[in-house]
């Protein structure tokens, strides 16, 4: 991958970041936590797909690395379903 390619992923990140930190400003309701999910999950898929060159790997290695994001996520919203965060 060239250098230009890795410039346009990190502007690419930069500008999901500023998304994500709008959620504090700006009021998005019941779709708060689903929208940082989903921009969470794509931007784990970025780097490590591009930073860490894990596209360019074993398979393996990407099956590891998926199965604990969604290991992770739902350990994250089982968690918050336990403490009765969804209820609010």
């Amino acid at each position: 991958m060239s250098t230009r390619g890795y410039i346009v992923i990190a502007l690419i990140l930069a500008a999901i970041t500023a998304l994500e930190v709008s959620t504090y400003y700006v009021d998005f309701g019941p779709l708060f936590l689903p929208s940082l999910l989903i921009m969470m999950v794509i931007k784990f898929v970025m780097v490590v797909s591009y930073f860490m060159h894990l596209k360019f790997d074993n398979k393996l290695f990407s099956w590891l690395f998926y199965t604990g994001l969604f290991l992770a996520v739902g350990v994250y919203i089982t968690a918050l379903a336990t403490f009765q965060f969804f209820l609010r």
